[in-house]
This record gives C-alpha cells, sequence and structure tokens, in this order.
C-alpha cells in the first residue's frame, strides 16, 4: 500500500564497514567492479516497489579503520535500514526493551536514529528524503 505507514523497515539503507584505506578501496571498487564512487563511497539506485516513480537509494561506505561510528558495537560493519514512520518505530523499540542509543536526528535527506540490537550490533535506522539525492545529480551505481 501505497499510504502504509506501519512503523517498519522498508528495505537496506546502507553497509557501512571498517576498511584499512577507504580511499584506495573505492577506488578498486570503482576500477574493478565499476561502482561510481564519491567522497563517501557509492550510491546504488532503484526503484521504490510501491512507487515505481520513485528513485530510491542504497548507500556503501568504506570508515576508517578504527572510527568510533559503530561505537558501542565492536564490530566491523554496520547496517542502516530504511524505515518508515520512524517515530512509531522507536516508540515500539522503546516498548520492546531495544536499546535507543540517541534521539530521533533529521536532515535534508532524512531522519535518522541508532539502536542495538540483541547481539549487539549497532544499526542505524533511516526515514529518508530520497529526492535530496536525485536533485544533487551524484553519479549512482545502476
Amino acid at each position: 500500500m501505497a499510504n502504509d505507514q506501519t512503523p517498519k523497515v522498508t528495505g537496506i539503507g546502507g553497509i557501512f564497514f571498517f576498511s584499512d584505506d577507504p580511499e584506495k578501496i573505492k577506488e578498486w571498487y570503482g576500477k574493478n567492479l565499476g561502482l561510481e564512487v564519491n567522497e563517501w563511497g557509492s550510491n546504488f539506485e532503484f526503484r521504490n516497489a510501491n512507487r515505481p516513480e520513485e528513485i530510491n537509494y542504497l548507500q556503501w561506505s568504506p570508515f576508517e579503520k578504527g572510527s568510533d561510528y559503530f561505537a558501542p558495537s565492536r564490530k566491523e560493519f554496520m547496517i542502516n535500514y530504511r524505515v518508515q514512520n520512524i517515530e512509531g518505530l522507536v516508540e515500539q523499540l522503546k516498548e520492546n526493551g531495544v536499546t535507543i542509543l540517541d534521539e530521533i536526528e533529521a536532515f535534508e535527506y532524512g531522519k535518522f536514529v541508532h539502536i542495538m540490537d540483541a547481539e549487539g550490533n549497532k544499526i542505524e535506522l533511516w526515514e529518508p528524503v530520497d529526492s535530496v539525492f536525485t536533485e544533487m545529480g551524484l553519479k549512482s551505481t545502476k
């Protein structure tokens, strides 16, 4: 349903991982696997299944090994999930006893909050505003 606002995950929004040399690994992926890379990594473009006219994005980003962005998780990766109704979802998570690491933060490209899963993995939840990326005109991996 196009107007469904059930608080839930709707897809993968990003894959973030540690790298010994983020610039070098971005260059390698660009050269060898054809990723369109930018300063943050690569944006993968896809169509929204419920609104096929809408372009959506998944962010692929290498982070400098040792970055505290994934903390308090001790894993070498973090997954960003695309969500709808982030406020409602955070309320549900709180009711379920899930650890919420910060407050919802809003940017022109969406709202974010970080949580911990049952195995200590930090998760980034993102309610996106994909049109901002489309308007930026960045090259994307397709």
